[in-house]
C-alpha cells in the first residue's frame, strides 16, 4: 500500500523557480479547498473515452468531480460521461472494503467491457489502510485489462498535485506498453499533453496541425483511448498545452524515451501562431516550416477579417479575469489580441510558474492586480473600483456578477464554445461583444 506522495512532485527541476532552489508548496490545512488531488487526477484521466473511473470513497467524493467537465469524443463508448463509486459507508470503515472494491471492479468489467479501469484512492481508504494498489494489480491480472491505481487522496494537496499524480499513473502503468501500427504514423508525429478537449477544442488544434502536415499520434487525454496512450512513446515531440502540472509527465517521457518537449498555448491568435511555429521549428523540417508560415499568413488574415468589427468595439474595454491555473495567464494573450485590457486575474490555483507568466503578460497591460481572494465581495469591489466592463470567470461567479449588473462570460469548463486556435478566437470575440453590448445591463442600471 502506498500513502506518501512522491517528493519529486514538489521539486520539478524544469520549473523556472527551481533556479532559485525553491520547491512547490506542500499541502497545508485548507489548501485543497476548491479542488483537491482527487479532482485534479479525475480531470486528467476521465476524458479517456474507453476507460472507466472508480472512485473508492464515500459517495460525496464522486459528486464533487463527476460530470464537471465538458470534454467531447468523436466515437467510442464515451465512458467519460459515467461516474462510478464504491460508496463506502460506516460498516466499510469498521470491517474494511477491499472486497467491495474487488466486486466493483469485476462488475464494471463485466457490465461495460472497458479497455481499462482507473481506481482512485481517496482520503477515507487511505487513512484506514486499504490496499488499493494490491487489489488493482490482482484484478488487472485476472480480467486482463489495465487496472490502474491512482493515489489521489485529497489531503495530499490541490488540483495541480492531482494532475501530476494522474500523469505519473499513466507513465507508470500505460505509456510504452504497446506499439502503434504503421497506418497510425505520419511523417511528423507529436503528442498533445494537457489537452482535455473541452467543448471540442482539441478538434480545432488538430485541424490546424493537420493542415500543415503534422500528425497528432496521441492526446493526453482528450478524445483518447487506452491503446493510444500506450503507444504515445513513439512520438517525435511532446507538446504540453497550458498545463504546468503535466510538465512532470513530459519530463519523465524525455528521461525514459528521449522525447523532447515544448510548452505552448493555443488561446488567441498570437499564441496559436507561436505554437505552430515552435512545433515545426522543433521538428526541424524546412518544408514543414514553409508550409506553417504560409498557413499562418492565411489564417491570420482570415481571423482578423472575421473579428475586425468585434475588435473595434472591444478595444480598450476592461476585463476582470478570475479563473484557475494556467488560464490565469494563457487567456490574457487572447484578450490582448482583441484589444481588451485585463485589469486583474485570479491566482488562487496558479503555480509559481503560472504567476511568472502572468507578470510577463501584464508587462504589456501596465499595472496588474493578482487576486488570491475570489470571494464575491472582493470580486465586485475590484470590478467596480476599476470600472470593469465584464467579468470572465467560472460558473460559480455568474450570479455574483449579474446581481451586481456587470456583464459576465464563463471561461471555465462550462464555457459555451471552444476558445482555442483561430476559430476559437472568433467565438470568444463574438461572445464577449454580445455580453458587453447586451442592453439589459444598461436598462437595469437606469431603472435603479
Amino acid at each position: 500500500m502506498r500513502l506518501a506522495v512522491k517528493e519529486e512532485y514538489f521539486d520539478e527541476p524544469t520549473c523556472e523557480h527551481n533556479k532559485e532552489k525553491k520547491v512547490c508548496k506542500t499541502a497545508t490545512p485548507g489548501s485543497s479547498t476548491g479542488g483537491c488531488a482527487l479532482d485534479g487526477a479525475y480531470i486528467v484521466l476521465s476524458p479517456i473515452k474507453d476507460a472507466l473511473n472508480i472512485i473508492h470513497a464515500p459517495i460525496n467524493c464522486l459528486g464533487n468531480s463527476y460530470n464537471q467537465r465538458t470534454s467531447k469524443a468523436v466515437s467510442g463508448k464515451e465512458y467519460y460521461m459515467y461516474g462510478l463509486t464504491t460508496a463506502m459507508n460506516e460498516n466499510d470503515l469498521i470491517f474494511g472494503s477491499e472486497d467491495k472494491l474487488r466486486q466493483g471492479i469485476i462488475y464494471t468489467n463485466n457490465r461495460f467491457k472497458p479497455k481499462g479501469i482507473f481506481v482512485y484512492n481517496t482520503c477515507v481508504p487511505a487513512l484506514t489502510g486499504e490496499d488499493v494498489e494490491g487489489v488493482s494489480k490482482e484484478l488487472s491480472d485476472k480480467i486482463k485489462i489495465p487496472v490502474v491505481p491512482v493515489f489521489s487522496q485529497g489531503f495530499s494537496g490541490n488540483k495541480n498535485l492531482g494532475n501530476k499524480i494522474a500523469g505519473d499513473a499513466l507513465f507508470t502503468h500505460l505509456i510504452g506498453r504497446k506499439e502503434p501500427s504503421i497506418d497510425l504514423l505520419g511523417d511528423f508525429n507529436i503528442n498533445l499533453i494537457g489537452e482535455y478537449n473541452i467543448k471540442g477544442e482539441l478538434f480545432l488544434i488538430k485541424k490546424a496541425l493537420k493542415s500543415i502536415g503534422i500528425n497528432v499520434l496521441s492526446t493526453i487525454t482528450g478524445d483518447s483511448t487506452i491503446e493510444e496512450i500506450m503507444y504515445s512513446h513513439k512520438a517525435e515531440l511532446n507538446v504540453v498545452i497550458c498545463s504546468k502540472a503535466l510538465v512532470y509527465l513530459a519530463r519523465k517521457m524525455k528521461e525514459k524515451f528521449g522525447i523532447p518537449y515544448i510548452e505552448e498555448s493555443f488561446f488567441g491568435m498570437t499564441s496559436t501562431n507561436k505554437a505552430v511555429m515552435d512545433i515545426v521549428n522543433s521538428i526541424g523540417n524546412m518544408e514543414l516550416v514553409k508550409k506553417a508560415k504560409d498557413y499562418i499568413k492565411i489564417m491570420t488574415k482570415k481571423t482578423e477579417e472575421k473579428t475586425n468589427e468585434y475588435k473595434k468595439f472591444l478595444t480598450g474595454k476592461k476585463v476582470l479575469l478570475y479563473t484557475g491555473g494556467v488560464k490565469s495567464w494563457s487567456l490574457i494573450s487572447a484578450l490582448n489580441d482583441l484589444g481588451l485590457r485585463v485589469i486583474a486575474t485570479g491566482i488562487k490555483k496558479s503555480t509559481d510558474e503560472d504567476k511568472l507568466r502572468i507578470m510577463k503578460e501584464f508587462d504589456k497591460n501596465g499595472n496588474i492586480i493578482m487576486l488570491d481572494n475570489g470571494n464575491p465581495v472582493n470580486l465586485i469591489k475590484i470590478a467596480k473600483e476599476n470600472n470593469a466592463d465584464i467579468i470572465l470567470a467560472g460558473g460559480r461567479n455568474q450570479y455574483t456578477a449579474i446581481k451586481s449588473l456587470i456583464p459576465f462570460l464563463d471561461v471555465n469548463q462550462e464555457r459555451l464554445e471552444p476558445y482555442v486556435s483561430y476559430e476559437g478566437m472568433e467565438f470568444m470575440a463574438r461572445l464577449i461583444y454580445s455580453e458587453i453590448k447586451n442592453p439589459l445591463f444598461r436598462l437595469l442600471k437606469e431603472s435603479i
